[in-house]
């Protein structure tokens, strides 16, 4: 049984305001902490009005304050958006409040739109130096050396574990050469998750944080008492990227029973591109695309987006995957 973890998008809804996202969020991890599991990320988006998560350290900090054991970490930190010494004294400010249970999840994406890059004044090549940032980052985590002038106070010293977070085959390659675990976003980017794979484990190289590749892939599992019912609450997520492909990125929709009275065929075709390893279904139909995900990919870790609109339904189906995990080897 592989360990099992979650990717909460703090979403905001047309119900419920950032200040209840968040506290969803941290409840969420109260729960998923009981169940077992492993870790739970937030990721950084900006300007966009259903996500809750942009000050990503700071949700962390909230998420972990509420738990006693289970990892919290960013799915991921932007890198380029920000100044690696930055973030190294925000982690590291976290390592030192929650010890031993903090991951920094490493992305190059933006996150956000192009005139958003712009407020955030990042520049259009930043996205270049991203492998020279991860080596300023991981340095600034690392012990202090003889010489050194620039310190990251809190941080250094920490050695907060890093990961490289990819949905094309860069990040593989650049976690394989830095020797680090890599997270694959399936979860809205399949296509090239198994040629990603294979070239993180067959160019892996040992380094001091890891000596043999771990990959954990990003999947999105709706859970519920019947295939039915799974199916209208995956409807909120196909609303969501929907509206992602036509550019709106508005709050997060309660379920519908009609998804063809939403979108349009090519609207369909696109947002079903990006859905396309889902696992939607109840107990049984959850644990058999679990087993088959990952005979498929070797996964070592699931990562897990359970985007429903209600809170309720949302633990509810974080319950029943965990369930269903159990009784893989029951």
């Amino acid at each position: 049984m592989i360990p099992l973890s979650i990717l909460d998008l703090v979403r905001i809804t047309q119900e419920t305001n950032a200040g209840g996202a968040l506290n969803n969020a941290r409840d969420l991890a109260r729960h998923a902490e009981g169940w077992g599991y492993q870790r739970i990320w937030a990721a950084e988006h900006h300007n966009i009005a259903g996500i809750a998560s942009a000050a990503t350290s700071v949700v962390l900090a909230h998420i972990a304050g509420g738990t006693e054991k289970i990892r919290v970490g960013a799915g991921g930190i932007m890198l380029p958006n920000h100044s690696p010494l930055v973030i190294a004294e925000q982690f590291g400010t976290l390592a030192h409040l929650f010890p031993g249970r903090v991951d920094l999840g490493l992305g190059r994406a933006p996150g956000t739109d192009q005139r958003t890059l712009q407020a955030l004044r990042r520049s259009p090549a930043a996205s270049e130096a991203f492998p020279q940032d991860v080596l300023e980052l991981q340095a600034l985590l690392a012990p202090p050396q003889p010489g050194q002038f620039l310190h990251a106070v809190p941080g250094e010293g920490t050695e907060v574990p890093l990961w490289i977070l990819g949905s094309s085959t860069f990040g593989a390659r650049l976690a394989a050469e830095l020797g680090l675990p890599y997270a694959f976003a399936s979860h809205f980017a399949p296509q090239a998750l198994l040629p990603a794979l294979e070239i993180y484990r067959s160019r892996f190289r040992p380094s001091k944080q890891l000596q043999q590749p771990y990959a954990m892939v990003g999947v999105n599992i709706i859970a519920a008492d019947s295939d039915a019912e799974a199916r209208r609450l995956a409807t909120t997520q196909q609303m969501s990227f929907v509206d992602l492909v036509r550019g709106t990125r508005l709050y997060s929709k309660p379920p519908i029973d009609d998804i063809e009275s939403y979108w349009s065929p090519m609207e369909k075709a696109q947002a079903m591109q990006m859905l396309a390893r889902s696992i939607i279904g109840s107990p049984s139909t959850v644990r058999a695309g679990i087993a088959d995900l990952v005979a498929e990919t070797g996964a070592d870790e699931l990562i897990i987006v359970s985007d429903l609109y209600h809170h309720e339904d949302r633990l509810r189906s974080y319950e029943l995957i965990a369930q269903a995990q159990a009784e893989t080897i029951t």
